[in-house]
Order: structure tokens, then sequence, then C-alpha cells
């Protein structure tokens, strides 16, 4: 390879290596000065003094901006001072790119302009904390299902129709045919179901929702599980074991970019099965008690949700809503037409709904009804509809946007900051 990446470093204490990378920040103090090196990896402080290094290398100071490209030679000395307790005596620099007049200097700059330069903005150490725990996030979520002998069956992102009502679709043309992105994998995932018994699906979903709030996005990442036989109940456990698990898994792997953050991780801790459940009546009711004047019937908004999860340490299940706000799809409970066997789970500190999902209907008569209740085109959901003619079974399972997970475990004002490259109804670019 021939240099060394700045998270191996303690493997090298007192050894000579080739460190390549950034300069993301320097300080003199006459006689010897510092950079502070990045990787991507990690950071470091390098030390260059003219007693260890080349009168060429010592006089780079004035040269080198922030982000100039630098290949660092020297000796890794431990030193508990130093940020992450080892330093570079510097013995060489050779520049790659002299950087000068870079847009994001180490000071406060608004929101718009760091998002109109988000391409760079990614450089920070917050935004690669975030960008390193989503990371753990997602293979967090991967490692549970794979451990639990689920089949990864990922679906179209092309659709004939909608999942999630009409809406919110992104329509393009295919081949002379409407066409539109995907809202959600799920009635794919439940053909894959039933072919491998436990499924899920992980890609990316579009929802044209012309939404300001600071829990949405026009493009984000899901994760949906389904299982044939499963019902409500199996649902919800499967959900609760799910989140406690990706939690879990962040708080032991991403401790450091947790404290980069500041993020007080005491709540986070007491992520674990069991977690509250209530139906949705009782949520209203809550509602009520605080003060807050909600119908009966309407779906709850970011600011019901927030002060719905308040009440609650671990992220709360709100089971059996009314049928009119769900999806055709959802089976209804059978000790009252009126409900839907649905679950969302909403994260504490006011991070709104995470999870999504239910059991769905697995009656063909019904769930052709449905269909036509909902003003849906039978023709295009002929398939969806098979899945009930040839061995039906009751089956579940939910959606995770893997963007508002992230921006509850990280603590995050807004959801932006969740994903590399955000979209929005205003944001398009970069």
């Amino acid at each position: 390879m021939g240099w060394v990446y700045v998270n191996e470093i303690s493997n090298y204490d007192g050894k000579e290596v080739t460190l390549k990378g950034w300069l993301y920040n320097k300080r003199s103090s006459g006689k010897i000065w510092f950079l502070i090196f990045r990787d991507g990896t990690g950071f470091i402080q390098c030390v260059v003094s003219r007693s260890d290094t080349d009168e060429k290398t010592f006089q780079l100071y004035d040269e080198l901006g922030q982000e100039s490209s630098i290949i660092v030679h020297g000796i890794v000395h431990q030193d508990r001072r130093a940020p992450g307790g080892y330093e570079v005596i510097v013995k060489k620099i050779d520049v790659v790119q002299a950087v000068h007049d870079y847009p994001i200097a180490l000071k406060e700059h608004g929101i718009d302009f760091l998002m109109d330069h988000r391409h760079l903005w990614l450089r920070s150490p917050k935004q690669v904390a975030i960008l390193r725990i989503r990371h753990t996030v997602i293979k967090a979520c991967r490692d549970f299902f794979d451990s639990h002998g689920f089949i990864l069956a990922d679906t179209p992102i092309f659709t004939p129709t909608a999942c999630e009502g009409t809406t919110t679709l992104f329509e393009t043309d295919y081949f002379g045919r409407k066409a539109y992105l995907t809202q959600s994998g799920q009635l794919y995932s439940e053909a894959t179901a039933a072919a491998l018994g436990k499924v899920y699906c992980f890609g990316p979903t579009f929802r044209a929702e012309k939404s300001k709030t600071r829990r949405h996005l026009t493009e984000f990442w899901m994760v949906e599980p389904e299982v044939a036989y499963y019902d409500l109940d199996d649902n919800m456990k499967l959900a609760e074991e799910f989140v406690s698990y990706v939690v879990q898994t962040v708080l032991k792997e991403r401790k450091k970019e947790l404290e980069v953050l500041e993020r007080d991780i005491s709540l986070l801790e007491k992520v674990e099965p069991p977690f509250p459940r209530i139906t949705y009546s009782e949520a209203v009711e809550i509602l009520k008690e605080n003060g807050i004047d909600f119908e009966w019937g309407n779906d709850f908004g970011g600011a019901d949700e927030t002060v719905i999860s308040n009440q609650f340490e671990k992220p709360v299940m709100i089971h059996r809503f009314p049928a009119k706000v769900k999806a055709f799809y959802m089976k209804r409970d059978p000790e009252n037409e009126e409900l839907a066997l649905g679950v969302d789970v909403l994260a504490p500190e006011g991070y709104g709904e995470i999870i999504g999902g239910g059991q769905r209907e697995e009656n063909y008569e019904i769930l052709r009804k449905r269909i036509k209740e909902f003003g849906l085109s039978e023709e295009v959901f002929k398939w969806y509809l098979d899945l009930r003619k040839f061995g039906s079974v009751p089956h579940s399972g939910f959606g995770m946007g893997v963007e508002r997970a992230v921006a509850w475990i990280c603590g995050l004002k807004h959801i932006r900051e969740t994903i590399p490259f955000p979209r929005t109804i205003y944001r398009l670019e970069p």
C-alpha cells in the first residue's frame, strides 16, 4: 500500500510512516508549527519543526491553506496530550495541491450557504461523524435481518402504480407509458415473502410531498422486512427487537462519533425491548390530556407525534389506527371493522415516526373490494391480487426510514444532514 491510515496509527508508535490526505487546520508558534491532518478515517496532529525537517517543508506554512492535499512523512509519537493520543513528527511534506480561499472556512455559516456547498461541507468533523453513524445504521439493519434468516430481495424503482397514495408520486415516461418512482417496495416484498418466507428489501424510495418540515425528504432510503404467517403482534415484536439492535450497535461501535456530535446517549441506552404499546385511541387521549384539540379519526401530525412520544423514554408503538387513514392493503381488526391492524413506531425526544407497518389483507375478495373503494385500478393490481388466489397466508411487515432513524440516533435538528446529498422540494443541487 505504501502508506497508513490515521485510524491505524496506534500500530506504528515509534515508526516512520507516510500519510496521504488533506490539511484541516494549522497554527504556528514561530519555531514550530502544527497541522491537523485528515484522511477520511480520522484526524491527527502533525508537528513541523526546523530541527526535524528540511527548510522547504518548514516554509510551507504560508503556502498551505485549508483542504490542501498533502502527503506527510514522519515518525509516530505517542502523546497523551495530543488529540487521539498520538502525533506525527514531520520529516517531509509533499504538496499534491495547495488550496487557497477554501469556501467553508472554520467559522459559522448559514444553512443555505452550507447546503449550496454540501459537496465540501461533508468534509467537516460533524458531517463525517454523521455519515459514519449512517453507515453503521445501514450495516446493523442488514446484519440483523441476515442473522435472523431473512433473504434480501430488492424491489423495482420503476412501478406502474402507487403504494402509499397517488398524491405523492413522481411520474416519469417509461417508453411511452406512465411510470412512477417507487414509494415503497412492500407490495413486491409480499410476493417474495410467499417464495422465501422471510425477506427484506433495502433501497431508495421517493415521495413527492410538498413538505417543508425537518422530518421530510423527497428521496430517502428504507429497509422493509416482510414475513409470511406473521400477525400484527409478531410484527411489533420484530420491530422492537430490530430497532433496539440498531441503536445498541451504534452505541457500541460509534461512541467517538456520538461524542463529536455531543449526543446525550442516556435515553438511547434505554432502547431495549419491550417498547410501550398503546392503541390509537389511547394516543388520542394522551393528546387531549395535554390540551391538544384532536378529533378521533384524523391522522397524527408531527406536533401530535412529539406530544405523544414525549410521554415515554423509549420508542412507543401505536397500533390499531382508523382504517380510513391507512392504505388499502391494511387488514381490518376482526373485532372492530373501523380499525386497521397497523402500527407506527415513534422515536422519543420529538423525532416522530421511524417505522410504519402492519398486517396485510390476505383475503382475495376483501382486498379486491378495498382496491375499488380506494378508486384504484384492479387491472394494475391484478398480479397483487394473484397473491391472494394462489397460496395466500396471513403476513405482515414494516418499513423503517434510514434518515429519520439516523436523525434520532444522532440527535440532529433536521433530517437534511443524515444523507450525503439531500433532496427536498427546494433543493436538487448539488
